[in-house]
Order: C-alpha cells, then structure tokens, then sequence
C-alpha cells in the first residue's frame, strides 16, 4: 500500500503544480479584466478556445464563472497547501486533499453536467475536462487513506487503546 500511496502522491503533485499555473495564468482571464494579463497568456487562451471549441470559454455562462471563482479563491489555497503537504509529509495533507477532491468532483459534476446535456461539446473538449473528475476522486480517494504507516494518535497516546493481558 506505501509504494501506491507514493506513486498517487506523485500524480497528484504533477496535476497540482499544472492546477497552480493554469489557474491564475489562463482561468482567471474569464473573471478579471484582459488587461491584467500578458498577449501571449490571452492568444494562448484563445487558441485553446478555438482548438477544443470551448463554448464556455467563449460564452462565460455565470455558473462557469462561478466555478472558475470558486477554483481561484478555494480551490486554489488547497493546491497549494497539498504540494506543501505532499513535499513535507505534513499529517494534515489527508484532509486538505479530502476537501479538495470533493470540490472538484462537485464542480466537474456541473461542468460534464452541462456539457453533455448541452450536446453542444466536442469529444475532444469532453476529452479535456474529464480528467479533471478522474482528478478529483483520485484526490477524494487519497483523502480517505491513512497517513503511511502511522498509528492514529489522540495527544500523545494511541487512539486505539490496547487492553492489558494478566
């Protein structure tokens, strides 16, 4: 179970050093004003709206706006914290990956919701969001095994008590 624990970590670190560049450089531009970004961060989110025919980029609905708001300002603190805790082998990283996945698994189920009932999505955009729920319950899921190892501990003593033998 360590060796799989790590090989998780190590995909969940990739995808989250990914998560904090893409989501101040490219989802932000849907929330603040063009000017605050430099041309090539705007013209390399133009050519990915037009590659993958990304309506939402182009249209901005209000519930994708939200969703972005709520990657940028909850979301994103949680990346952070989990490459801080996945480096440092903090004992909390357990629980911020927990929250974090059920974030997203949340707002991908509204994303994917959209897209396939919208019937307005290209395989290949479907193709580019999905992961991001593969993601997220991988995240979930991390969020749920014990730390490597470690006896749960309450203060300083076991949490599980053992009863002395005669």
């Amino acid at each position: 179970m360590g060796i799989l624990c790590k090989v998780v970590d190590t995909l969940l670190l990739v995808a989250f050093v990914v998560m904090l560049l893409a989501g101040p450089l490219i989802d932000a531009q849907l929330v603040l004003p063009e000017t605050t970004f430099p041309d090539v961060l705007i013209r390399l989110k133009q050519r990915y709206a037009e590659e993958f025919q990304d309506y939402l980029m182009v249209e901005k609905p209000h519930f994708f706006v939200a969703l972005v708001w709520l990657e940028l300002v909850f979301q994103w603190p949680l990346v952070l914290l989990n490459i801080y805790g996945i480096l440092a082998s903090k004992p909390w990283f357990n629980t911020t990956c927990l929250i974090y996945g059920a974030s997203v698994v949340t707002a991908m189920t509204a994303l994917l919701g959209e897209l396939l009932g919208s019937q307005k999505a290209s395989d290949k955009l479907l193709k580019m969001y999905s992961p991001f729920m593969g993601l997220g319950v991988l995240a979930l899921l991390r969020g749920l095994v014990p730390q490597s190892g470690k006896a749960p501990t309450i203060g300083k003593r076991p949490a599980l008590a053992r009863k002395k033998r005669a």
